[in-house]
């Protein structure tokens, strides 16, 4: 809080505010003088630093308790051998995205967990053994270790040569030299000694470790952009795991879809032309009892009835057209969009530029996602005009929908735009909402081209 109103007001002098007056002119500092003295860059040379002792151990213990292992399974003792050695690096993987979620601050989700068709010592070990997330991690132990000799000299050798030129000239006051001048003895080969009591030399030596201290910290930093890759692909959750995860999520949110439209034609079937039907069946009957009795009151029953036939066929119409339009699958988006634009109570302008047709499947999903952004504007937005645009990009399909309404819309409300996010969400789908209070909305939505 001090930082925001110490930059917001920075003509007033209390406490608060001139500490944050202080960050903000330090932070004006150019970024490559501030990252030797950056707190990031300290944990990023820790990283380099432990990454030596530790990878030592990984590989020491992964190599050692696999060759066993392998050696081993001639006798029964090797298959044990082996499931405990792939588990310790499991174990390991754990202690190493604790590492880098600490020193790096990459967060890296934890990989799947064991998958064991029964209990038991026997069901343990081969699930050890067919868990590829067991190898990956292997796998990590033995790379991780030539890789973390590599950096560690690498980042040591520049800190250590950078920081000894830079204070080269503390150095030279530290230790006089001989003969009252001073200096630094380089060399000597029995006959003569050199010394560099010359200023020239010693500026030279300070700027060239002042090139060298200043580069560190981003020869580091590119150094554990490796060590990022490392953990990310080797120790957290397969790609095709979280697939498979987002496929499941993805399933259980179209299957709620289907039951709450199954659930809206039904109550729309049951509401409408269900209960209308029913009434004519009652007033064609009554009709017929009075066809001979009255067949003037018979006949304006049969002329209501008409008009109650009418009606129901509307409401059929309407409800059909929910389900699946005639007129897209016929004619395509520009047509459909065109109709449902008509309808609403809006002026809007549609403007569908495709020169082929998407998936079926994917035009339905564009078709309603139209339609129910339409509803959204006719039924809260207060808007006097509206757009529809339509386009293909690459392989996506790009649809936007803007008003120049009150705004507001927001997705998190559990309004009709979050059902419509968890259908986009379905086939890879996404939908953006830009409504500032006041307006004007764009809703961008963008689905595969093919699913």
């Amino acid at each position: 809080m001090a930082t925001e109103y110490g930059q917001g007001y920075g003509h007033y002098s209390g406490p608060g505010f001139r500490d944050a007056d202080e960050g903000a002119r330090r932070h004006r500092l150019p970024a490559a003088l501030r990252a030797p003295f950056e707190a990031r860059s300290w944990r990023e040379f820790g990283y380099v630093l432990l990454g030596l002792p530790v990878g030592i151990l990984l590989f020491v213990f992964a190599v050692t308790t696999v060759s066993l292992g392998a050696g081993l399974l001639v006798t029964f003792l090797g298959v044990p051998v082996l499931a405990a050695a792939l588990a310790g690096c499991r174990g390991f993987g754990a202690l190493e995205r604790a590492r880098a979620r600490g020193l790096l601050r990459l967060e890296v989700a934890d990989p799947e967990p064991l998958r064991m068709s029964k209990p038991g010592a026997l069901a343990w070990m081969g699930a050890v053994l067919k868990s590829g997330t067991s190898w990956r991690h292997l796998l990590y132990a033995v790379l991780q270790f030539p890789w973390a000799v590599f950096s560690f000299v690498v980042a040591v050798n520049f800190w250590a040569y950078g920081w000894a030129l830079l204070t080269y000239p503390l150095w030279f006051w530290v230790f006089p030299m001989y003969g009252g001048q001073g200096g630094l003895q380089l060399y000597g080969d029995g006959t003569h000694s050199v010394y560099l009591d010359n200023p020239f030399e010693i500026t030279v030596t300070a700027l060239v470790g002042l090139l060298f201290t200043l580069a560190t910290p981003w020869i580091v930093r590119a150094l554990t952009l490796v060590d990022r890759l490392l953990v990310q692909e080797l120790l957290g959750p397969s790609r095709l795991a979280t697939r498979v995860v987002e496929l499941e999520s993805d399933r259980g949110v179209v299957v709620d879809t289907a039951a709450a439209d199954l659930r809206r034609i039904e109550r729309d079937l049951h509401d409408g032309a269900q209960a209308r039907l029913v009434t004519l069946a009652m007033d064609l009957g009554l009709a017929k009892e009075k066809l001979t009795e009255d067949p003037r009151a018979a006949a304006r029953m049969v002329e209501e009835a008409h008009g109650e036939v009418k009606t129901a066929l509307q409401e059929l119409r309407d409800l059909a057209r929910g389900i699946h339009p005639a007129v897209l699958t016929d004619r395509g988006l520009d047509a459909a969009l065109s109709a449902v634009a008509s309808r609403c109570t809006v002026p809007v302008r549609v403007e569908v530029d495709l020169a082929e047709r998407p998936a079926p499947a994917i035009e339905g999903i564009a078709y309603f996602t139209v339609s129910e952004l339409l509803q959204n504007i006719s039924k809260h937005s207060r808007a006097r005009q509206a757009t529809v645009d339509v386009w293909r990009s690459d392989d996506r399909l790009m649809l936007q929908v803007m008003d120049d309404g009150v705004g507001g819309a927001d997705v998190s409300a559990g309004s009709g735009l979050a059902g419509l996010t968890g259908r986009l969400d379905a086939v890879d789908g996404i939908l953006v909402v830009d409504s500032p209070a006041g307006g004007p909305t764009r809703v961008t939505a963008e689905l595969p081209w093919r699913h």
